[in-house]
């Protein structure tokens, strides 16, 4: 037995509960290592010594390229609950807790794993709504300015004073004629990209963030497009930059006007006066731009000044949500503050972090409900896109993935495969269509919440920011592709419960990965092919999918497949992608 191999720990994604009555117990080995993995659990404040143990069996949920996940779902009974594990290998048993080997359990249950109260306060409440929710990522200043229609012409306008300005001549009411374009693709929910008074084009470095850009509109332009998507079952997620200002955000006006007499000197990172800006400005930034001078939030002046930023624009035009940009680089106590004032407003009101890369501790309930799932888009991007990743490497690495955060977080991460930040899919794909669709049946059947980013659905490309920011393409807005999007949206919403609860990986090899997600026998089979060749397959099918024998039809072309018992008998095109439902 690897026991280097075997962790748990609790209050973690390895341990917690959804419900006073459903809790998730994980454990880690290596891969192929154990025999059996049993999880042996009872009443940690049972008066019998030693105490009466449930003993269950676990199974492998995840595995990746070093590591088996197993897991067991529970009714613990008890709101005090205490466990261990039962290990086997062969000829040998051992006992696992304390993190620790031992040849029997310890009568003293003060050893054993504990859950020492299971409180629904301390269980991550994601809103329901967001689960289920396909979101549409709105870059304003290019999308449109009336129906079918975007300007593509700068825009200078003066206001206060100063000059704001835009590329392309979006605006909030362009956007509000198109909610019937977007009603049709399927979408339920827009994430907006910073629509706040601010210096740039981009409109990352705001100057009023109580101000709409007068580019893109008014406040009753505004609450028009709000009350406008609520109707048409619409959710609005607003962009919330508080890491950073911009050049002429009042406090940090202020501040370069009198140096360490402003008192707003607190509000900002300076580390010494005056504040000098530069290649290496001499006080913090987003990364070295000067033009975005870094928001101090443990400053309590400050974190109340945002604070009522974010609970503003919930109570006065009733927006269902934040996306927090540069999350990670603010303080976590902001954060819980930031969740329990916005909470207190609209209880179902989501929080998106703009977090790259790992952010469990950002996800433990207590801050936001889901991060923008990066990680996921590389690996999408390697195994479809490029070709960096064999079918089982991307099996593996989206296994990784799915282990990390607790059930609920998972279920919300916001899925996507390119945005404003990154080159967009089609490019990187090499302009193959083949790969895009792939790309987007594999976000759209897979755990979590997609997004797709505007114009992916008519073939926008873009390597560069100035490309893949670039205007919407109105052109042909009932395309192939926007038909491809819309149906795979609607499988999407036929079976939510089966993505969200019975998504799991069947097999890999080198270029063929095979899924499927089921619920209560409702559910599809997916067979992707992810070379550049013809590849013919015989798969398996799982008993809780035998309906899909009985009428294997592919979802998207309507071809049929023939059988052999269990087995489906498929030719995959290259680059391809085969998925029957039991409709």
């Amino acid at each position: 037995m690897n026991r280097s191999a075997v962790f748990h720990r609790t209050y973690s994604e390895y341990s917690f509960a959804t419900a006073p009555d459903r809790v998730v117990i994980r454990l880690r080995a290596a891969r192929g290592d154990l025999d059996a993995c049993h999880i042996c659990y009872g009443d940690r404040m049972d008066p019998n010594s030693p105490i009466a143990v449930t003993r269950e069996q676990m199974a492998v949920r995840f595995t990746d390229s070093l590591f088996d996940y197993y897991e067991a779902i529970f009714d613990p009974k008890v709101t005090r609950l205490c466990y261990y594990f039962e290990l086997k290998k062969g000829g040998e048993t051992t006992f696992y807790y304390n993190d620790g080997f031992f040849s029997a359990p310890d009568e003293n249950r003060q050893l054993y794993y504990n859950f020492h109260y299971i409180r629904i306060e301390d269980m991550a409440h994601v809103p329901d709504w967001f689960k289920s929710a396909v979101v549409y990522q709105i870059y304003p200043d290019s999308f449109a300015s009336s129906q079918g229609y975007i300007a593509g012409q700068e825009k200078h306008v003066v206001y206060d004073g100063k000059v704001f300005s835009s590329r392309h001549g979006g605006t909030l009411r362009g956007i509000c004629d198109n909610l019937p374009y977007l009603n049709e693709l399927g979408i339920d929910c827009i994430y907006m990209t910073p629509i706040f008074a601010a210096n740039s084009w981009h409109k990352y470095d705001t100057v009023d963030y109580f101000e709409i850009d007068p580019c893109f509109g008014t406040k009753e332009d505004f609450r028009m497009l709000v009350d406008a998507c609520h109707k048409k079952g619409i959710r609005v997620i607003l962009d919330g930059v508080f890491n950073h200002c911009g050049p002429d955000f009042f406090a940090f006006q202020d501040l370069r006007e009198n140096g360490a007499a402003s008192p707003y000197k607190d509000w900002f990172y300076v580390q010494e006066f005056p504040p000098k800006g530069g290649p290496r400005p001499n006080y913090e930034c987003f990364a070295y731009v000067d033009s975005m001078p870094k928001l101090n939030t443990g400053n309590p002046e400050t974190a109340r000044y945002l604070l009522e930023v974010g609970t503003y624009w919930v109570q006065e035009f009733d927006i269902d949500g934040w996306r927090l940009d540069v999350a990670n680089e603010v303080d976590h106590d902001f954060w819980r503050q930031f969740r329990k004032a916005i909470r207190a407003i609209k209880a179902d009101a989501v929080l998106i972090g703009e977090i790259w890369d790992d952010a469990r501790s950002f996800l433990e309930g207590d801050q936001f409900d889901s991060a923008m799932n990066y990680n996921l888009m590389f690996a999408i991007v390697d195994a479809i896109a490029n070709g960096r990743l064999t079918a089982l490497q991307f099996a593996q690495r989206i296994s990784y993935l799915l282990m990390r955060y607790q059930e609920p977080i998972q279920a919300a991460q916001m899925n996507l495969i390119d945005s404003h930040d990154i080159p967009r899919f089609l490019s990187q794909a090499g302009g193959s269509r083949d790969k895009l669709k792939q790309a987007v049946l594999f976000l759209l059947t897979h755990t979590g919440v997609p997004m797709v980013f505007y114009g992916d659905e008519q073939g926008l490309s873009g390597w560069h920011e100035s490309e893949y920011r670039r205007p919407m393409d109105w052109s042909d807005p009932a395309s192939d592709l926007f038909a491809f999007y819309q149906k795979a949206i609607r499988l999407r919403r036929n079976y939510t419960a089966a993505i969200r609860s019975g998504y799991r990986i069947l097999s890999a090899d080198e270029d063929v990965l095979t899924y499927c997600c089921v619920h209560h026998s409702e559910g599809f089979l997916v067979v992707m092919n992810l070379s550049d060749r013809h590849q013919y397959r015989s798969i398996l099918v799982p008993q809780a999918l035998n309906r899909v024998l009985q009428s294997p039809v592919d979802y998207f072309t309507s071809e049929r497949y023939s059988t052999e018992g269990s087995m489906l008998m498929l030719e995959l095109a290259p680059n391809s992608a085969v998925l029957v439902p039991t409709l």
